[in-house]
């Protein structure tokens, strides 16, 4: 008791015992106003000390505000790459879940109710993610936020190497999640059309694999390793200053499998394919729209690029030629007065392959079909545009046996040797190979059956082959003995024509005989006179 009484009276004689009823009395405002001037900055030198951890809230954004606004390209959605990210921390330890269906395809999104905490390691450091309740003060708040949590000390490394980190793999997760999706390009473009205006899609189900591909196993494999070596290889393109693109040009004859070998790409990589059709385009400036709005880990496939539009020859502004009853436009004019815009080029082209353009979004392959390698351009396949030239060539042995364990489910049989000795001198197309496997009724997909139907349009081909060599064979002997005939008769004629020249050249001797001649044995005319006879 004695020592509270001192206590009361120390506080009695101190400045604080006459200063409360003033500071009672003083607005929140002002001590609010002198807190942040003269206290602020020590309270948070000493706040690290009283509460060393940080936290990051990433919250959602409302659904009125994720949109494009002529075709600006929508940015990425941080919260759900986050949600993406945590759904498989979740699902292993959290006890409260809650689940969404994920923006694309059937699966779920599993992520934290209110209140609930997760942890999550990352090189040996422990970070916690809860999921609160954000303050909705503004119209860009949606009222939902993931909480990161950490310690002081390991700021630099949260920042610098996990958030990005987080954000790779929710894009992943995300992409791997959703069905691969087939776009074609719509004809009617304008330099302020969305994404959703210049392209069109389907879901992409192909069921195409490289296991499935009927093709030289090596060269198979050589193609896989060089897709897993572009996929994987985003910081060594940095590095060396190029963009992250690669570009495989597919020739050979039809049926041969181009299309085909484009599905297996995009499912071995999972990536989605964008088919640009050329003629649908009028200007390189509908080309360049078109790849913006074009995202990463996508295949760009032009098929039939020699038959798409006349890339061959010179790469200067190509015209359409003026109608003939058109005169404005003789004069390189339209009908109002404007000049005429220029078509799709190959320079045009050629930009769009590996220009400034060709490193936007990144992780983009670029392939291009032909049955006629000879018709392009050779700036248009050089390497660096077309890095990989893969001929599709007719079927082979071991695409055989791929096709036979595809259609017929055997890997080996008895008739597989008259196959293979029948392909080495005959060229038949995958295509039509299959097609002899593959009969239209269920009860006729007999191993031997087809492979007997198989048989026989090989040897039908191939007396085919015989019929049309020794045809050929004969139209080369008929040939030469043309051609050595002409020659003959190039030299009696010649030889004719010098025995003239000869005779011309002798003299006439010519004797009269009272005004008579005589013509000799030799065809030299002889005249006989008779007053020389007589002397």
């Amino acid at each position: 008791m004695q020592m509270m009484g001192g206590v009361l009276d120390h506080f009695r004689s101190s400045a604080w015992y006459y200063l409360t009823p003033v500071l009672a009395c003083v607005p929140i405002g002002v001590l609010r106003t002198y807190f942040n001037q003269h206290l602020r900055r020590p309270a948070r030198r000493l706040l690290p000390f009283l509460d060393p951890f940080v936290t990051i809230d990433i919250a959602a954004k409302p659904e009125d505000y994720s949109f494009s606004y002529q075709g600006k390209v929508k940015s990425s959605d941080a919260y759900a790459e986050v949600l993406a990210y945590l759904s498989a921390v979740c699902s292993r330890e959290a006890r409260e879940l809650r689940a969404e269906g994920a923006a694309e395809g059937h699966g779920f999104v599993l992520s934290l109710r209110e209140g609930q905490v997760v942890a999550d390691d990352f090189k040996g450091v422990t970070i916690s993610w809860s999921a609160v309740a954000e303050e909705k003060t503004t119209w860009r708040a949606s009222g939902r936020c993931c909480r990161l949590t950490f310690h002081e000390r390991h700021r630099r490394l949260v920042v610098d190497e996990y958030l990005p980190h987080v954000r790779r793999a929710g894009q992943e997760v995300m992409f791997g999640n959703r069905p691969r999706r087939l776009y074609s390009n719509k004809k009617e473009l304008s330099y302020h059309s969305r994404r959703d205006e210049v392209w069109s899609y389907i879901d992409f189900d192909h069921p195409t694999t490289f296991d499935t591909l009927a093709m030289d196993p090596a060269k198979k494999q050589m193609i896989m390793d060089d897709l897993d070596d572009f996929s994987n290889s985003k910081d060594y393109y940095r590095r060396i200053g190029k963009a992250w693109k690669r570009g495989y040009l597919l020739h050979g004859p039809p049926g041969t499998g181009k299309s085909t070998m484009i599905a297996a790409m995009a499912n071995y990589l999972k990536y989605d394919i964008y088919d640009i059709e050329l003629t649908t385009l009028e200007t390189n400036s509908d080309l360049r729209k078109l790849f913006i709005e074009t995202t990463g880990k996508s295949i760009i496939v032009i098929e039939d690029i020699d038959c798409s539009i006349d890339l061959t020859g010179s790469r200067a502004t190509m015209l359409p030629p003026p109608p003939a009853h058109d005169d404005a436009a003789e004069g390189g004019y339209d009908k109002s007065g404007g000049k005429r815009r220029n078509i799709l080029t190959l320079s045009g082209l050629l930009n769009f392959i590996d220009g400034l353009w060709s490193a936007h979004s990144g992780e983009r392959i670029i392939v291009f079909t032909t049955n006629h390698l000879d018709k392009l351009d050779p700036a248009l396949i050089r390497r660096g545009r077309m890095d990989m030239h893969i001929e599709m060539s007719y079927c082979g042995f071991e695409a055989f046996k791929t096709l036979a364990n595809n259609y017929l489910e055997v890997e080996a049989h008895p008739l597989f040797g008259a196959v293979e000795e029948l392909l080495r001198d005959v060229e038949m197309t995958p295509a039509d190979v299959a097609e002899c496997l593959m009969p239209s009724k269920r009860s006729a997909r007999d191993a031997d059956a087809c492979l007997a139907r198989l048989i026989d349009q090989l040897k039908g081909k191939a007396a085919e082959k015989d019929k049309e060599s020794e045809a050929a064979e004969e139209d080369d002997v008929q040939d030469a003995a043309k051609e050595e005939d002409e020659r003959e008769t190039e030299k009696v004629p010649s030889k004719s024509k010098k025995d003239k020249s000869e005779v011309a050249s002798k003299p006439t001797r010519r004797v009269m005989t009272n005004g008579a001649h005589t013509t000799g044995a030799t065809g030299v005319s002889v005249s006989i006179s008779t007053d020389d006879y007589l002397s």
